[in-house]
């Protein structure tokens, strides 16, 4: 983390200094402004990882509005995989959960005894992170923290931007004969003043608002999917229990009662239970059956038999249906259309697909939705991009959540099979328990690859860099700064900032001035056809657009900082100070060589070009300089 580049500044470095545009800076009762550059329906984990993501550019007017009064307090999603982890710590509140929430470390499951089939017996335990697959565990935490920390990350920003609450989406129409906000949105008071209304016109809108999106419907988007007709409860307790693995997570079958999945909370003493109740009908649905907590309870008590739960408190439950559905698109652009306009209109999360929450995928997947989504956004409004970039949203992010629908999907028919049917039975090694293997990279969050794009390059020299795989996240490794050598993990250096990087990764003993690593700095910051002086604004840092950082073979003690070149030691700021944070090493404390651990080529080195949502890009050799060059060329414009 860095700050004084502008001058000391005493207090909390997190609070940034409050840009002259933001709205509520003499009052937080300001009334709702005319116009917006972009408005967020729906403050649930989509909703809030965008709008913190927009409330670092105080050149873009961002509202969200949220029907309900206030944040939540309880329930819902608690599942954070390791790449989410890894999201946060771009947002600077991954350490937070650390140390709040509980880490998932092992899965064990449950079956009936084959001695005695009316008891339930430990038959395996699975790693629930596989080793090097992240630097971060699998967590869980209230869906509520979550929010309060990207609502933190937002007032702490320059707009200081805060929900507005009691406001939600009645309709919106979207004029395409202008580029002036055209979308007209109805808002509709549902507090104090319920059904007073209030337009609010637009850029861009995003509809985050769940299941039931108004903004969705509002497009003609409609879920499609299926119903397993199965009836769940979930619940989170204080409970006492002769159960000895309640404090891990647990997958339990029964030989005739149903299913139930054990979900361990933060503070040591909170669990959640999923517990299978009833099938429903074709025609049935879960509120026609008036299950109350005491059935959740109950069924849990048959299931893990011989085991029994004592119920102290309940503090939160909930029945639910399972449900696979997703929409045609995930914009306002009919396929039709797509050569001819461009998107104004967007959903993420449950308003364009909607799964079983114990995969633990659902907030994940929403908020890597509008991860995807917002630096997009930010690109076109601060022109650095044409909006035919919004495009991409929809394409990347609806063949991955169709993806999940159908993973889950199968996952939810496993876990759901009717008693004495249960695909978690037989064999040494049960079907459930190898499924449940092969899905560690997928329930980790892992399993992203984008396809080739204008976003996404070729395998062409892939080898040069064997794990970092082109399309998928760039996977974080320890290194040692060289100016203090600080011992940190290489990823963690990215910021939700909007900005691309490049990782220059030196070949053999590249350390001299007339090097490979050298020739790319010098042509970065020299050369008419380099990116980094085509796309920067005149007066903005060096490193505004991309941030280029290098990483040597050698350990810090063998280099000399002063001989680095002088795009790895820019100047910034308003007082021209120097940045020391941009050349690195290989740890030599034990923690792992970078070049070994991510199959670097280690005679010629490469560049690895990432992505603002942490996705590579390109793998190149360091002298591909036209590659290099085409590449930034199919995505940014020039400023005027």
């Amino acid at each position: 983390m860095q700050f004084y580049v502008d001058g000391f500044r005493g207090g909390n470095p997190d609070i940034k200094n409050a840009a002259p545009t933001n709205r509520r800076e003499y009052s937080t009762n300001a009334p709702l402004p005319e116009k917006v550059d972009v408005l967020i329906a729906g403050t649930g984990p989509a909703g809030l990882c965008l709008a913190a993501q927009l409330a670092k550019f105080p050149e873009i007017s961002t509202m969200i509005v949220e029907a309900s009064p206030e944040n939540i307090e309880r329930g819902k999603a608690d599942g954070i995989n390791t790449r989410t982890m890894e999201m946060f710590e771009a947002f600077g509140f991954a350490d937070k959960v650390k140390r709040e929430g509980y880490w998932v470390n092992q899965t064990n499951f449950w079956m009936p005894d084959p001695q005695d089939r009316t008891r339930i017996k430990r038959l395996g335990r699975v790693q629930d992170v596989a080793d090097d697959s992240s630097e971060m565990p699998h967590a869980i935490i209230n869906q509520a923290r979550i929010h309060e920390f990207f609502l933190e990350v937002m007032r702490n920003a320059p707009t200081r931007m805060q929900p507005d609450y009691n406001w939600s989406v009645q309709s919106l129409t979207v004029d395409n004969s202008t580029e002036d906000h055209p979308v007209t949105v109805v808002l509709v008071n549902t507090g104090v003043n319920a059904g007073q209304t209030k337009t609010v016109r637009a850029n861009y809108v995003v509809g985050c608002d769940g299941a039931r999106s108004n903004v969705r419907k509002a497009i003609g988007g409609e879920l499609h999917g299926d119903a397993a007709h199965q009836a769940w409860g979930v619940m989170d307790i204080l409970a006492n229990t002769d159960f000895p693995d309640i404090r891990q997570k647990c997958l339990i079958t029964s030989a005739t009662e149903g299913n139930v999945l054990i979900i361990p909370r933060e503070g040591g003493y909170l669990f959640r239970m999923y517990v299978e109740l009833d099938k429903l009908k074709d025609d049935e649905r879960v509120a026609n059956r008036n299950f109350t907590a005491q059935d959740t309870i109950a069924a849990a008590n048959r299931i893990m038999a011989p085991y029994s739960i004592d119920v102290k408190e309940v503090v939160w439950w909930s029945v639910y249906e399972i449900g696979h559905r997703m929409t045609d698109r995930f914009d306002d652009v009919p396929d039709s259309e797509r050569a001819n306009r461009n998107p104004r209109v967007f959903t993420a999360g449950d308003a364009c697909h909607t799964h079983s929450p114990k995969a633990g995928q659902g907030m994940n997947v929403s908020m890597q939705d509008t991860f995807n989504l917002g630096w997009k956004l930010a690109h076109v409004l601060r022109g650095q991009a044409d909006a035919s970039l919004l495009h991409t949203y929809s394409q990347e992010r609806w063949l991955e959540a169709k993806r999940l629908v159908e993973t889950d999907h199968e996952w939810a028919r496993i876990m759901s099979a009717p008693p004495g049917e249960s695909e978690l039975d037989g064999g040494d090694e049960p079907r459930f328990v190898r499924q449940f293997k092969l899905n560690l990279e997928f329930t980790g969050g892992l399993a992203v690859k984008y396809d080739q794009s204008r976003l996404t390059g070729s395998n062409q020299y892939q080898a040069l860099a064997t794990g970092e795989e082109v399309g998928r996240r760039f996977h974080s490794a320890p290194v040692v700064r060289l100016s203090d050598a600080k011992q940190l993990q290489l990823g963690h250096v990215a910021e939700a900032d909007g900005r691309w990087r490049i990782y220059a990764f030196a070949g053999e003993n590249d350390g001299s001035t007339d090097s490979a690593i050298h020739r790319l700095a010098d042509w970065l910051e020299q050369d008419a056809n380099s990116p980094v002086v085509k796309y920067t604004r005149e007066g903005d840092d060096i490193d505004s657009v991309i941030d280029f950082r290098g990483v040597f073979q050698q350990t810090f003690d063998e280099l000399e900082y002063d001989k680095m070149p002088s795009l790895l030691r820019p100047t910034k700021g308003k007082l021209g100070l120097q940045d020391h944070e941009k050349v690195f090493c290989v740890d030599h404390k034990g923690l792992g060589d970078i070049f070994t651990m991510r199959g670097i080529n280690r005679e010629q080195g490469c560049m690895i070009v990432v992505r603002p949502d942490q996705y590579i890009a390109q793998v190149l050799p360091l002298k591909a300089t036209d590659e290099l060059a085409a590449f930034f060329d199919g995505i940014l414009v020039q400023p005027e």
